[in-house]
């Protein structure tokens, strides 16, 4: 890294979020006069919400796999994990004694599994390196060359020499992320494209009986398939439709397809470790007076849940192979998203033509961006967590360079 401006480049982070904490704390390492506004009586609210069953920091998975994970944006934000990458992010939460380790299905957490440890420490750790953060200070655009800012003392302007700016996307408004900056930046000739639902439910018309008997009932290790896509994981039947991971993994290219065409099937593998002959050859025995869901059931040890699904198909066959081929393809139709305001996170934002690779805005020297409130998006799982800081380290240092160029 080049030399270090002097400690009085003062450096505003909007947005109290993990990517602006990140930012922080990288900056604020180099010795400048860092301030963190956010507009929540608290920081990181969101961050926290992540962490209340179990915090999933990162993945394990090789760099090749893990990058593909984000879509359309893979060679953006695969350049930004060049920077900070899931050993790297690792290492830093261990620097804060929340000592991180591996799942069986290879995502990562810290022992403690909450957020609020990792929190409380970063906290500490940002108050020694002096940053101040401000909470109930919501921004509220420009005025002149100041940000303005509405605080519980009244109104406010502040001139900085660089900002980082860390809002959030459009996804739970109540913890902070409201896009009301869409317009701001947009104003200063920014292009932002509109929010969509991601890691999101669909909406499915179950019958009745289904909702009644099995709503909230997780599918466990199941496959789902769309358009060549397969998400293996599991899901959850909710009274308006189907939820959990291997739904979201493919959140994207449903609600893409599901925007252009209108309602989507998808196809469920129940059994996904299995083949087809082998499900066939299991049912292919005589069930005496067994009924036929009793014969699943004993058969393949089918959960009950699976059985309603699979008779939201219609009859269920009575030939041994025309089970076993439903078995591996439950067809489900797919209506709707949920909308943003149930979803994870959110698809959509800055356009990757709004600024260049250090993350400063083409119309605004001296501002960069991080985090959700850029356009990409990817499933759970860790990755969200992982962008967010990464893309967090690559403008911190963009700002570093720029403050550099400034002073010479």
């Amino acid at each position: 890294m080049n030399a270090t401006p002097p400690p009085s480049s003062r450096v505003v982070i909007i947005g109290a979020g993990p990517a602006g904490l990140m930012a922080a704390e990288q900056l604020a390492d180099q010795g400048h006069d860092v301030t963190v506004h956010d507009q929540m009586p608290s920081v990181a609210r969101k961050f926290l919400m992540a962490g209340r069953g179990g915090l999933n920091l990162t993945h394990s998975e090789p760099r090749e796999r893990f990058d593909r994970r984000y879509g359309e944006a893979q060679p953006q934000v695969a350049d930004w994990l060049d920077d900070f990458d899931a050993q790297a992010l690792r290492t830093w939460a261990d620097g804060l004694g929340a000592e991180t380790f591996i799942g069986t299905s290879g995502r990562v957490f810290p022992k403690a599994m909450k957020a609020s440890p990792l929190l409380r420490a970063w906290l500490a750790r940002l108050a020694r390196k002096g940053v101040t953060i401000k909470t109930r200070s919501r921004w509220t655009g420009w005025h002149g060359d100041a940000l303005a800012f509405d605080e519980l003392d009244g109104s406010s302007e502040v001139v900085a020499d660089a900002v980082i700016l860390a809002l959030g996307g459009a996804s739970w408004v109540k913890l902070g992320s409201d896009a009301a900056w869409v317009p701001w930046l947009n104003a200063k000739g920014v292009d932002v494209r509109p929010f969509q639902p991601a890691n999101v439910g669909f909406e499915v018309d179950w019958s009745p009986l289904l909702v009644e008997r099995f709503a909230g009932h997780p599918l466990k290790n199941i496959g789902i398939t769309f358009s060549g896509h397969t998400a293996r994981g599991e899901a959850i039947l909710s009274g308006y439709g189907l939820e959990g991971g291997a739904v979201y993994a493919l959140s994207a290219v449903v609600r893409e397809a599901i925007a252009r065409q209108g309602e989507v099937m998808v196809h469920i593998d129940l059994r996904p470790d299995q083949t087809l002959s082998q499900l066939a050859n299991r049912l292919d025995k005589p069930r005496g007076k067994n009924s036929l869901s009793n014969h699943l059931r004993k058969s393949l040890h089918l959960d009950p849940a699976f059985i309603g699904l699979m008779r939201e198909a219609g009859p269920l066959p009575e030939e041994a192979m025309a089970l076993a081929q439903l078995i591996k393809a439950v067809p489900v139709r797919l209506k709707a998203p949920r909308g943003l305001e149930r979803a994870i996170s959110s698809a959509g934002g800055i356009g990757r033509d709004q600024y260049n690779r250090e993350l400063m805005l083409n119309a605004l020297p001296g501002v960069f961006v991080c985090g959700e409130m850029l356009d990409w998006e990817a499933p759970t799982g860790g990755y969200l967590l992982q962008a967010c800081f990464a893309s967090a380290v690559r403008a911190s240092r963009g700002v570093q360079r720029y403050l550099v160029n400034a002073q010479s």
